[in-house]
């Protein structure tokens, strides 16, 4: 694979000895950029960006603030936070595809890479499911139950995961037998 086939995945954290770590963990897969502030990532962030691993917590900018960014300015590249912070409610609304939590290791960052940048070659549905179960799953490790229980943005959520998954069966369910046998026929 040549250098302009590696997809670019770009690593902002206000910590270079974290960045460089990730590099060294992504660079035998992808070609790898680096941000240590909001402000570079801002800066550095192109159309050729496919994956952004983006700190939570910075002094210029929060990495909510450059995620809302990376959105306005339109661009469709997927967004995993790796962060110290734990997630908490607030992260039902953001507009990211996967929540990591530090301490993370080097299979760790290389899994949810591929897992993201895979995603593409799924429809719609199957790539809202998959977020929304990431930020599902971010939320039961880290915040009590009784807590999720009581709040409508989580409830929101998990109707929503419902309604996603309810769908994907019923896709599934119509496929029968002949349709995967001529499906596979023609591969």
């Amino acid at each position: 694979m040549s250098d302009a086939d590696e997809p670019v995945v770009l690593v902002v954290d206000d910590e270079p000895d974290m960045t460089r770590l990730y590099e060294a963990w992504l660079s035998d897969e992808y070609e790898v950029w680096v941000a240590n502030d909001g402000h570079e990532a801002l800066e550095r962030i192109d159309e050729r960006v496919a994956l952004v691993f983006l700190d939570r917590r910075m002094p210029d900018l929060l990495g909510r603030e450059v995620l809302e960014r990376i959105r306005e300015r339109g661009y469709s590249c997927r967004v995993a936070m790796l962060t110290a912070v734990a997630p908490d409610m607030d992260i039902i609304r953001m507009g990211f595809d996967a929540y990591l939590t530090k301490p993370v290791d080097r299979e760790d960052v290389v899994t949810a890479a591929d897992r993201l940048l895979s995603l593409d070659q799924y429809d719609d549905d199957v790539q809202e499911l998959y977020v929304l179960v990431e930020k599902r799953s971010s939320l039961e490790r880290a915040v009590p139950d009784e807590e999720l229980e009581e709040n409508p943005a989580y409830e929101e959520l998990e109707d929503r995961i419902e309604e996603l998954e309810s769908r994907l069966d019923e896709t599934v369910r119509e496929f029968d037998e002949s349709s995967f046998r001529a499906m596979f026929r023609e591969i």
